[in-house]
């Protein structure tokens, strides 16, 4: 969609459907008198205020959350009056979810709409309005169809907001607008390489489209690492991982940095787990929970399109991007459960389930990171099932060795509305870690708390006391359709706003 600002605006700039909000208030009860809910609507002008009153149904219409009324003016603009509810208790997140619920309603009948968008300013705060309202509608207008051979195509191409803030502000309210665009954008990059059949993206095809994507964006570099570089490397474990596999391990390597660079500007490293496709090798998964392990990779789309955003946003913050690739597949040269296998790091890891992979490969990109000398290290992966025990299947799981990072990324979080929960990596979690036969084990003693488990695991592979968060993302990839601005079914792209806020508050 094209998204246009009309500030300073005195009349509709679409004579084809004008959006309005609409809002809720509650009058007490007073002596016999029950309580009431009536609408609110004295932002509403005042032609368009009498034409509503005219119509006698209008006073069923008391502005209730996802209540709608329409109306034609005397031009034959048709207005669309919207109900938010009750104004104190819309939020900004109220206002996406919301905002993509209009998308999904409007693009199978409407190519033009002129949103009043005054009306959807909460708490005078225009700047947090505009960016919530247009990301609930571009977030809410992804599709992957590119294998359909009928593709239902939106409607909706033009959006206008008219507004009557005065045109000084309009660089600002630009800048904002123009921002949340390359943000929303990298999020559809990354559902759209999630949500990519197996078959199709394979290690070796899913890193030369990251190349492809990024070239050409001011102040990245990049390379690819295959398996010769990381026999070099001695990325043993990564290696293990792939040993079953028909094509290439691929480890890209990506580096943003800003045009200015000073002593204070951070340098930040995501890493990501790039499982394409994770049949749980030797240790195979039962068909049921075989089937979606094309979202495996999502830890890495997820750090990889916050990379993106920041480069085209062009932050003043270093980023360095490390993705892991490879399937986990079998064949007689699959690496099998009871194997020992050294890391690059030359700690020696005993593999007794070939299905607890992804920690594997985070372990020797974990390294490799280090060597790039950041100030901090976070790194995302569908690393456990025992996240979505321990939190269910809507929110993060974070983990990590430094308080002051976590807190950090968890003010992200709250500052852009995605869930997110802290899980302790306590003394016995390391003790259980160990093998006694190697440096370390790749599971547990027991099934419970198993993503804290594997999060020590992975801290073995962090050094020079370097600040390092794991995000599990494991129960919130996919699937997430309790928002109106996620689809139902497929990739989420949730986590990947938090990370750019984080990026760019460092």
């Amino acid at each position: 969609m094209k998204f246009t600002l009309n500030l300073a605006a005195k009349e509709f700039s679409s004579s084809n459907l004008v959006l309005i909000s609409a809002f809720q208030k509650t009058i007490p009860a007073k002596g016999k008198a029950k309580e009431q809910q009536v609408l609110a609507n004295t932002h509403w002008s005042k032609d368009v205020k009498a034409k509503f009153e005219s119509i006698k149904t209008s006073s069923n219409f008391t502005g209730s959350l996802g209540d709608k009324f329409t109306f034609h003016l005397d031009n034959g603009t048709t207005v669309l009056a919207y109900g938010l509810g009750d104004k104190t208790k819309l939020d900004f997140e109220g206002l996406r979810n919301e905002a993509a619920k209009i998308t999904t309603m409007l693009q199978a009948t409407h190519k033009e709409v002129a949103i009043q968008f005054d009306g959807f300013v909460l708490k005078s705060k225009s700047e947090e309005s505009l960016n919530a309202l247009v990301e609930g509608m571009e977030l809410a207008s992804y599709k992957f169809d590119r294998h359909l051979s009928k593709k239902n195509e939106s409607k909706l191409k033009d959006v206008i907001l008219d507004s009557s803030i005065k045109k000084t502000s309009a660089k600002k309210l630009q800048s904002v607008l123009d921002s949340t665009l390359i943000v929303t954008e990298s999020i559809g990059v990354a559902r759209d390489f999630v949500n990519e059949a197996p078959n199709i993206l394979r290690s070796t095809v899913y890193a030369k489209q990251v190349l492809a994507d990024i070239k050409g964006v001011k102040g990245v570099k990049s390379k690819v690492l295959g398996k010769a570089e990381l026999k070099k490397e001695k990325m043993g474990l990564f290696l293990s991982v792939n040993a079953g596999s028909a094509y290439e391990p691929q480890l890209v390597h990506l580096t943003y940095t800003p045009s200015k660079v000073t002593k204070n500007t951070k340098h930040i490293a995501l890493v990501g787990k790039g499982l394409v496709f994770d049949t749980g090798g030797y240790s195979l998964k039962p068909g049921g929970s075989m089937m979606n392990m094309k979202f495996d990779m999502a830890g890495s789309s997820t750090v990889y399109a916050a990379f993106r955003a920041v480069a085209k946003l062009g932050l003043n913050v270093k980023v360095t991007c490390i993705l892991g690739m490879t399937d986990n597949a079998v064949n007689e040269h699959a690496t099998m459960p009871d194997s020992i296998v050294k890391g690059r790091n030359g700690m020696s890891v005993e593999i007794l389930n070939t299905d607890a992979e992804g920690r594997l490969v985070l372990a020797d990109c974990l390294d490799y990171a280090c060597d790039q000398k950041p100030d901090a290290i976070i790194d995302s992966a569908t690393l456990t099932g025992a996240v979505l025990v321990s939190l269910g299947n809507q929110v993060c799981g974070i983990m990590g060795n430094n308080k002051k990072l976590t807190d950090k990324i968890l003010k992200s979080a709250k500052t852009t509305d995605e869930y997110m929960w802290e899980l302790p990596i306590i003394k016995e979690f390391h003790e259980d870690m160990k093998s006694p036969i190697a440096d370390l084990k790749n599971i547990g003693g027991s099934s419970f708390g198993g993503s804290s488990k594997a999060a020590a695991f992975l801290s073995n592979f962090v050094k020079n006391d370097i600040p390092w968060a794991h995000l599990d993302i494991a129960g919130i990839g996919d699937s997430q359709g309790h928002k109106a601005y996620c689809p139902a079914k497929g990739a989420s792209g949730l986590i990947i706003r938090t990370l750019v806020d984080f990026l760019k508050n460092s």
